[in-house]
């Protein structure tokens, strides 16, 4: 899934107005002017109504006037074609008056890119050697990359009662506690959530009669993430782990961000989900089973049947 991290000019000249040497002599930058893109990697959604992906480009100081510069494609190392798979909405870019940062914007080709297509390229800043900072010098390039982000449609990940979407599971959980299951892996029908937007309930996820709600999240297309509410019920103690230590309930919920993160793909149908399994004795915590990865991927009706008809 998905992480950016965007330079803070001002906590960058803070640090360096901070630096105190043993005699405490305070150095600072407070008129040098230096250019420098935000971030030097940058991941970014190609989405369908053609909106442009935006890198931000960060000045160390505001002027009273207009500043333009230049950008340009290095082609060394890149895998996506100028023209094909995107265009610059201009080689040139302006930080207005007053203002510390603007950005360059990019129109990627929808059409001409494939859901397992990845593509990069790099930009560099052109502008005058005074304006490069020596501090950050990798930070006059910036690595651009590509993916293609599909429309989010509920009716293809949840169905109904009568008509449920089918997704096939392979889990961690399933390899180390299967409980009953003969396998780590099994066929679950999906359903949509009568009352709560972007949410699909897993039938019997992990085990069977402990249906599970995962919520999909739609606001930002470069960072398709999946939430598993906390306190989830998805099983027994005692039929998966042999025994009892809190109240007979195993709990799931998302596994920290800051580590792990659960993520979907609308194009391709699948998600990464990854799970933190806990015991509880009613409210009080009793202990962490462990966090587990888990592969879900949506599949046909046809080939629900088939996989039924195999004994999945």
């Amino acid at each position: 899934m998905i992480m950016k991290k965007i330079l803070n000019i001002f906590m960058a000249v803070a640090i360096i107005a901070g630096v105190v040497s043993c005699k405490e002599h305070y150095i600072t930058y407070d008129d040098a002017e230096y250019l420098i893109f935000s971030d030097t990697l940058s991941t970014n959604a190609v989405v369908a109504d053609g909106t442009p992906f935006k890198i931000a480009v960060s000045s160390t100081v505001a002027r009273s006037y207009d500043r333009t510069y230049a950008v340009e494609v290095v082609d060394k190392g890149s895998t996506a074609i100028e023209g094909v798979h995107y265009r610059l909405k201009s080689n040139t870019f302006t930080i207005p008056a007053g203002e510390l940062s603007t950005d360059v914007e990019v129109y990627g080709n929808y059409e001409n890119i494939e859901p397992t297509d990845s593509l990069g390229f790099t930009l560099q800043l052109v502008m005058p050697d005074e304006l490069k900072w020596n501090l950050y010098p990798k930070h006059n390039r910036t690595k651009v990359t590509m993916f293609k982000a599909c429309p989010f449609d509920i009716n293809e990940w949840g169905g109904t009662i009568e008509d449920p979407r089918y997704c096939l599971l392979t889990s961690l959980l399933l390899y180390n506690y299967p409980g009953q299951n003969t396998s780590y892996s099994r066929l679950v029908k999906c359903y949509k959530h009568k009352n709560k937007s972007n949410t699909v309930v897993m039938a019997g996820l992990f085990h069977d009669g402990y249906d599970v709600e995962l919520t999909f999240n739609t606001e930002n297309p470069s960072e398709p993430t999946l939430v598993v509410a906390p306190d989830q019920i998805i099983g027994d103690e005692f039929s998966v782990l042999g025994i009892e230590h809190g109240d007979g309930k195993i709990l799931a919920q998302s596994s920290p961000t800051g580590t792990y993160v659960s993520s979907y793909n609308a194009c391709q149908k699948f998600a990464q989900l990854y799970v933190r399994v806990y015991v509880k004795n009613y409210t009080e915590l009793v202990g962490y089973i462990g966090d587990f990865y888990n592969i879900l991927e949506w599949v046909s009706k046809e080939e629900a049947e088939e996989m039924m008809r195999e004994g999945v």
